[in-house]
């Protein structure tokens, strides 16, 4: 051999084994996934507690505390596959959307590790990961998928003809979902993240006590929940006897109530085989136990993604990697962090 050093040929197959890591806001992550749907290992460590107090995620503090859980993470994922570095064919991690500073620290330490490792490096869009998340426990879904992705910086239709193949066929004009729960909870102090806490007040609630506004309901696939948020502080401020429960569970009806007609209109529209959920808002309890009697009773098959697999991983981002390398190859180590980069139509 004289020495020299002979790059592993690598083939893209059930046996490719691609780390992932995910750092693009609150939660620093390692997964190893196998032939792009077997997770061996799926390690989160989420930044929860530290920013609960200041109401929302603070960049500078998120950027510090990957920084700080990076390396344990990476190296828990490994240990919890059973696998060693030596086995690991591809490094993949998150490029964009997310927060700057949060994104670089994630992306450096995939891009060193493909370097230390020699092996393939793979930018993955946060966005489009979220649509194989479902496929990980399911990995069998028929196609053409008709996908609801909804968290708190996106809320769209995306229709997915296969992996590699997708359009966005509506989203929301104005606030997403997620970022709906999160300004109605903190206008009635129910802490963060507002989602969760909303979603258990509701329970407690009688979602009919208020007719809340249902906006755009016949008006194309696309939605809007400005109007929405600014309806529940308006009646908050002219009723404040109002019982939280009420107001939280009559607001979180409104809201499932258009995501889920929207998404039978556009799978209707589409013809799709698959209706699939994605996203942060798709661990909701409401809109989960909607959307499967709205499929039951369409005859459309519905993949719900564990509550694991809903929000921020790495196995989403590893599985996303295996997929583009088989479609695309691997990214330029040049690659940078995209914080605002969108989920474009693609094609292969």
């Amino acid at each position: 051999m004289n020495g020299s050093i002979v790059k592993r040929e690598l083939k893209i197959d059930s046996a490719t084994v691609v780390l992932g890591i995910e750092t693009s806001c609150d939660e620093t992550a390692a997964a190893l996934v196998m032939g792009g749907n077997d997770v061996l290992s799926s390690v989160v460590a989420s930044q929860l507690e530290v920013h609960a107090r200041f109401g929302g995620v603070v960049p500078e503090i998120a950027s510090r505390a990957h920084l700080e859980a990076i390396t344990p993470v990476i190296d828990e994922a490994i240990s919890k596959s059973g696998l060693s570095f030596d086995r690991v064919d591809a490094v993949a991690a998150t490029v964009g959307p997310g927060l700057v500073g949060a994104l670089l620290v994630g992306v450096a330490a995939a891009k060193s590790l493909a370097l230390t490792l020699d092996v393939p490096f793979v930018g993955v869009n946060h966005l489009e990961a979220h649509l194989y998340a479902a496929m990980l426990d399911d990995p069998n879904v028929e196609f053409p998928m008709l996908v609801l992705l909804v968290s708190g910086g996106h809320t769209m239709l995306v229709e997915v003809r296969k992996p590699g193949v997708y359009q966005i066929v509506g989203q929301t004009r104005d606030d997403a979902a997620g970022e709906a729960f999160d300004k109605v909870a903190r206008y009635l102090d129910l802490g963060y993240p507002g989602g969760p806490a909303i979603d258990a007040l509701a329970k407690t609630g009688d979602a009919k006590a208020i007719d809340f506004p249902r906006a755009m309901m016949h008006d194309g696939l696309d939605v809007s929940f400005s109007g929405l948020k600014t309806a529940v502080i308006n009646y908050v401020r002219k009723n404040s006897d109002a019982k939280t429960n009420d107001i939280v569970a009559s607001f979180q009806r409104a809201v499932v109530d258009v995501l889920v007609a929207k998404t039978m209109q556009a799978a209707e529209n589409l013809g799709a085989k698959t209706v699939a959920l994605g996203g942060g808002v798709a661990a909701n309890s409401l809109l989960r136990s909607e959307a499967t009697r709205a499929c039951e009773r369409r005859d459309f098959r519905l993949v719900l993604p564990s509550l694991a697999m809903c929000t921020d991983n790495a196995a989403m981002i590893a599985s996303a990697g295996w997929h583009r390398l088989q479609l695309s190859g691997e990214s330029s180590l040049d690659a940078g962090a995209y914080p605002n980069l969108g989920l474009t139509v693609a094609s292969v």
